[in-house]
């Protein structure tokens, strides 16, 4: 059955929040989850993180960063159309506790699924800081609707255009100077990810990650998600998408990430969704 884009708006250049009616998947849906989507009957199927549902109007809400040939295709729908598949929940939700402070971390897309756990961790009684990461202020996503959640919101872009200029990880230093932190979440690039779990490291912060892996089927049966923590192989449909980021092995997956760049860029090139 086909699944109705009720909704699209554009927030930043290639980036768009689309809102879909999918009342099977957001049933049972909690923070930290995906969907994996298919846009076309003969299309390959990619993970996408959630960044808000109503279980009672059936709806959810996905951001979409056009980086592919799937993705593409996908943010050049509009409100009206039809995508042909959307399976879900998917994944382990989110490590969900009374910590005590609460930072949390998106970057591009990542600022999106950071929302919902932000929720609900104000709801579980914590102090939630968030921190948005982005190259300039054209590109930092959903500002307002983070900071209608969050006890305080950062901004860094790497020209300074908005908030303080340099990376999160400059940002998350000074919150770290300035107050004790119990707990980070970081979703987003995986340099990114890496940099703050190398900052916390040290510190012996709980630090979670979000990791995108390659994913075929979602059900831990193909193997292509499958990352290396703690010395162990997971995989990061089914037992993640969220894991210790001081135990991902993030060297290995960047390096299967890059496996896939030539067909990718050979996919584009046969696209007409250009």
């Amino acid at each position: 059955m086909p699944y109705p884009i009720l909704k699209k708006s554009e927030l930043a250049p290639n980036t768009v929040m689309m809102q879909i009616y999918a009342p099977l998947a957001t049933k049972k849906m909690q923070p930290g989850q995906f969907v994996i989507v298919r846009v076309t009957p003969n299309g390959e199927r990619i993970p996408l993180s959630i960044s808000g549902w109503d279980r009672d109007k059936g709806t959810l809400r996905i951001i979409v960063q056009a980086v592919g040939r799937t993705s593409t295709e996908l943010i050049n729908l509009n409100a009206g159309d039809f995508i042909e598949d959307v399976v879900g929940p998917l994944g382990q939700p989110s490590h969900l506790d009374r910590y005590g402070t609460c930072v949390l971390i998106g970057g591009g897309y990542g600022t999106g699924a950071i929302i919902p756990i932000a929720r609900e961790l104000i709801a579980r009684g914590n102090k939630v800081i968030g921190i948005i990461g982005a190259r300039t202020k054209e590109l930092v996503l959903m500002e307002d609707d983070l900071r209608s959640i969050c006890h305080r919101v950062e901004v860094s872009t790497n020209d300074g255009s908005s908030g303080t200029k340099g990376l999160v990880t400059d940002v998350l230093a000074g919150i770290l100077k300035q107050e004790p932190v119990h707990m980070v979440t970081a979703i987003g690039p995986v340099p990114m990810m890496k940099a703050v779990s190398i900052m916390t490291r040290p510190l012996k912060i709980k630090t979670f990650v979000s990791l995108n892996a390659i994913m075929v089927d979602g059900t831990g049966m193909c193997g292509a998600c499958r990352v290396e923590v703690g010395g162990v192989t997971r995989f990061a449909c089914i037992e993640g998408p969220d894991f210790d980021g001081h135990q991902v092995n993030f060297d290995e997956l960047v390096y299967r990430q890059k496996m896939y760049i030539p067909y990718e860029k050979k996919a584009m090139e046969l696209c007409t969704c250009k």
